[in-house]
């Protein structure tokens, strides 16, 4: 029986009852979480899940820490912990620099940030039991720090062939015990037209390519005659030839495509690498959002 994965979803402008409609049916159909990536509101469509879903978790992956106060975030993430009877994951992270650049905000030393947010975080009087912290992770010392002072670490594009070293930082009892998430959001493509499918991941992924601190990542990960080449083409002002080095092996090691079976059977590896909680990330070779949920629960019905 293939083991059911969780799925990102984001509430864009215009969409958002209907995206609470498909939060509802991804709990019916026995998806095992639901998370909220940090370009939309993500805590808003968190509040919104803790009363319209009944058994499901859910959680942010990520919210960057730059965004709101300590004090801010400590009183909303503690009201929805509440309101949702402990289902609320809150996954917190430093984001990545054009985001915080769009925003105005410049980015610290990640590490000391994050020790340093996390406890502003719980000093906050009087808001209420928070809920598990998630640290988003790429590098082996975040993921120790996520052992040390948080419940859990989602990676996002994470090779696979590199989880096993990746996690070996972490204790053998954090890493099988129920109470420690270690999710990675996967973008995933369904089609019977494997290149289109490729071709869809690799769109969504060549923005992550172009940032420094992914390139380290992937390089660690054994990638590094491909990031090499991505770094000289960027010298040169050649963006466009960065998709060209984003190869098929990478592809398969990071994502999900391809027909309803290979995407099961591929899911299974991610498994057995560690990965406790896959995020899948919908997108579709023929449609957007909503297209690409449809062929998403077709792989998982029966």
């Amino acid at each position: 029986m293939t083991r059911m994965p969780a799925l990102s979803l984001a509430a864009v402008p215009g969409r958002r009852k209907a995206t609470i409609e498909l939060a509802q049916e991804i709990e019916k159909r026995g998806f095992t979480g639901i998370f909220a990536p940090s370009f939309s509101d993500s805590l808003s469509l968190c509040e919104a899940l803790a009363f319209a879903t009944k058994d499901i978790v859910f959680g942010t992956s990520i919210m960057p820490i730059y965004f709101r106060s300590p004090t801010d975030f400590a009183q909303t993430a503690s009201f929805i912990h509440e309101v949702s009877d402990g289902r609320f994951r809150f996954g917190i992270g430093v984001s990545h620099a054009p985001a915080l650049k769009a925003r105005g905000v410049s980015a610290g030393k990640p590490l000391s940030d994050t020790r340093d947010f996390v406890q502003a975080l719980r000093d906050v009087p009087r808001a209420g039991e928070l809920p598990p912290i998630v640290l988003a992770t790429l590098r082996k010392k975040m993921i120790a720090l996520s052992e040390e002072i948080s419940s859990g670490m989602v990676f996002a594009n994470g090779a696979r062939s590199h989880m096993q070293s990746s996690l070996s930082v972490i204790s053998d009892a954090t890493r099988s015990g129920d109470d420690f998430f270690v999710g990675d959001m996967i973008p995933t493509c369904v089609s019977d037209d494997i290149e289109a499918a490729k071709a869809v991941n690799r769109r969504t992924l060549t923005s992550y390519a172009m940032l420094p601190n992914y390139r380290n990542y992937w390089k660690e990960a054994g990638y590094e005659e491909e990031m090499n080449g991505i770094e000289a083409a960027l010298e040169k002002g050649d963006t466009d030839a960065v998709p060209g080095f984003l190869t098929d092996e990478w592809l398969a090691d990071t994502t999900l495509f391809g027909p309803a079976e290979r995407i099961r059977d591929e899911l299974e590896g991610w498994f057995d690498a560690g990965i406790k909680t896959p995020i899948l990330v919908p997108s579709s070779a023929n449609g957007g959002q909503m297209v690409a949920f449809e062929e998403l629960f077709a792989v998982f019905e029966g």
